[in-house]
């Protein structure tokens, strides 16, 4: 009896071992507790945080939070999710987050001292809320953070000059607050321009140049006075001699016709002052692409030829040049949509790092990417290097769409990238995907502001009202990512006369539907994969991707719908309502069409001529 009694304790003390265990897991997780905390605080409207779940070991499942391999908070993405309350103190002990992203919501009160503890802090984005008080002068602290977005809210107070210590910041847009006091100018603050804090009434401007110290007043004889004078006349008789060649060169230089090419180096022109941009002379970028050599070409589009190319701190870049010729002027039109576009930065957009601009030259330079862009790892890969794997491919949906969403929602003018395809999807030495050509087409069109543009776009990406009639919006861009979707799924072009050899479609889209239609899901994949991806997660990127391509553009899904979709919130109800559209349309009004139930192919009536544009 004794011996059942005491293996009866023993099992019952395992047991409770094991779920005292568990419960100090569960309360002992500082970053869950954070999160929970900040959860209670905050009304949710749309239930975006339905999946946290106070009672599970960690916070790495829940959906909006993104974990590294230690199962540690890396980011946190609540953005355009219709939050309301305060922020809360515990958010400080979440002490690997990289990135804390809760903008455009209804976000009140203060933005806790307790932010500065976030010492991983990359990106800072509380931007488009209601928040009040001071900017805390403890985020100076963060030494890692390169992007701080407070703009849009109602801020008070002077700017901390404790964040000009921050040496690693590169974006800053503090605009439309209420903030008062003098603006910094020292540190890293030198690099900011006065778009980054526009319509703050309270706000002293930065001086353009710092202004000469005053001498002190002194009192000298009236011998040493007699000195002065004759040593300044001498002076400025030597100036004026050493001059008189240099001033005779220049009226010799101004009379002489300019009509040869020359280049216009920063240094001489002080009207430009871009941020973070570097304004390159032409000499730079000719000796680090070999004089634009050829060999160098990274690709050509419709924008122009990109070109490998190597700074003299042996950095690697890619130079875009511009193909279109140049006319003179317009050159602060150009320097205007430069900076616009150097103001869209994000995680998953391409970083401009500078530019170049003479009479007759527009040059872009960027960060090289070192695995290319979706297309070629899809399409052009060297034998020995593997595909792109499942797992990566899915990451690459995500961060191209958070991108888009990005440019769409939060750039002041929005920016409309009009071609979106696998080609324009770069890839960085992690794969993370980064989108490239946004805001070139407004970029190329600045001359032609008054006059309806080209419809610039590749055969296949291009939605069907954009194509009948050359008007663009944000929903030609979700179009455009859905067939790069399709891409990513099946490793295919968008446009292909190669199908026409299996009485195929040419165009994607239609293939897709076409083996959808016979349930051919295993064909439709891409072959590269050998079978390595997951059925259900396949079957949920082609629900996405018909959503964004259906034909209306009014019935399409927003980028940030799409990003939400893709984070699992809301898809199944998205489908289930196309679904029944789907249905009542077949039934009420029929189209006599081979692929009846499906959308008209987005081409079948458009004329010829009209697929031949720039692209």
């Amino acid at each position: 009896m004794e011996r059942v009694i005491s293996s009866f304790m023993g099992s019952f003390l395992v047991w409770a071992f094991l779920v005292l265990d568990l419960v100090l897991k569960v309360s002992g997780n500082g970053e869950g507790d954070a999160l929970n905390a900040l959860k209670s605080n905050l009304l949710d409207p749309n239930n975006v945080l339905q999946s946290w779940d106070a009672t599970l070991v960690n916070p790495c499942t829940w959906f909006h939070v993104t974990c590294n391999s230690d199962n540690s908070v890396t980011r946190v993405d609540l953005g355009n999710a219709d939050l309301s309350g305060q922020l809360v103190s515990q958010l400080g002990q979440l002490s690997n987050l990289q990135y804390l992203e809760l903008y455009s919501n209804n976000i009140t009160g203060k933005i806790p001292d307790e932010i500065g503890n976030l010492t991983s802090l990359v990106s800072l984005d509380l931007y488009l809320n209601k928040l009040t008080g001071p900017i805390p002068s403890t985020l100076g602290k963060l030494q890692k953070l390169r992007f701080l977005r407070l703009n849009n809210n109602t801020l008070s107070g002077g700017i901390p000059m404790s964040l000009t210590a921050v040496s690693s910041l590169q974006v800053l847009d503090l605009s439309n607050n209420h903030l008062t006091g003098e603006t910094p100018v020292n540190g890293s603050f030198s690099l900011f321009t006065p778009i980054s804090y526009q319509n703050n009434p309270g706000l002293i401007p930065p001086k353009n140049t710092p202004s000469a110290p005053l001498s002190p007043p002194t009192t000298t004889s009236s011998g040493n006075s007699a000195t002065g004078a004759i040593a300044g006349g001498v002076a400025a008789g030597a100036a004026l001699l050493f001059a008189a060649p240099a001033i005779a060169l220049a009226y010799w230089r101004r009379r002489k016709p300019q009509d040869h090419f020359f280049d216009v180096p920063a240094e001489e022109d002080p009207e430009v002052h871009l941020g973070q941009l570097k304004r390159f002379s032409l000499r730079e970028l000719q000796v680090a692409t070999d004089n634009f050599s050829n060999k160098h070409i990274l690709g050509r589009g419709g924008f122009g030829k990109v070109y490998k190319g190597r700074l003299t701190d042996g950095s690697l870049v890619a130079v875009k040049r511009l193909k279109e010729e140049r006319t003179q002027g317009g050159e602060l039109q150009f320097q205007t949509e430069v900076e616009m576009i150097s103001m869209a930065v994000h995680r998953n957009l391409l970083r401009l790092r500078g530019f170049c601009m003479t009479p007759t030259e527009r040059l872009l330079v960027y960060p090289y990417m070192a695995n290319g862009s979706v297309a070629s790892c899809l399409r052009e890969r060297h034998d020995g290097d593997p595909p792109l794997d499942w797992p990566i491919r899915k990451r690459i949906a995500l961060g191209s769409a958070r991108g888009l969403a990005y440019l769409h929602d939060h750039c002041d003018p929005k920016i409309i990238h009009r071609d979106v395809k696998a080609a324009n999807i770069l890839l960085d030495e992690e794969f993370e995907a980064v989108v490239g050509d946004f805001g070139l087409a407004k970029l190329m069109d600045y001359k032609d502001t008054h006059v309806t543009t080209a419809v610039r776009g590749t055969i296949g990406h291009i939605a069907p009202e954009y194509l009948s009639t050359g008007k663009s919006s944000e929903k030609t861009d979700v179009f455009g990512y859905g067939v790069m979707l399709l891409e990513l799924i099946t490793g295919q072009r968008a446009f292909d006369l190669a199908r026409l050899a299996n009485d195929d479609d040419v165009m994607l889209l239609d293939w897709v539907k076409g083996l959808l239609k016979d349930k051919k899901l295993e064909t439709l994949v891409d072959a590269d994969l050998q079978g390595n991806y997951d059925d259900e997660e396949v079957e949920q990127l082609i629900q996405v991707a018909l959503l964004c391509t259906q034909g209306s553009p009014m019935e399409r899904p927003k980028m940030s719908e799409v990003v939400r979709m893709l984070e699992g919130d809301g898809l199944a109800e998205k489908w289930e309502q196309w679904q029944k559209e789907e249905t009542f349309r077949q039934d009420y009004n029929p189209i006599h069409h081979p692929n009846a139930n499906w959308i008209v192919d987005s081409t079948s009536h458009i004329q010829p001529d009209e697929l031949s544009g720039p692209r």
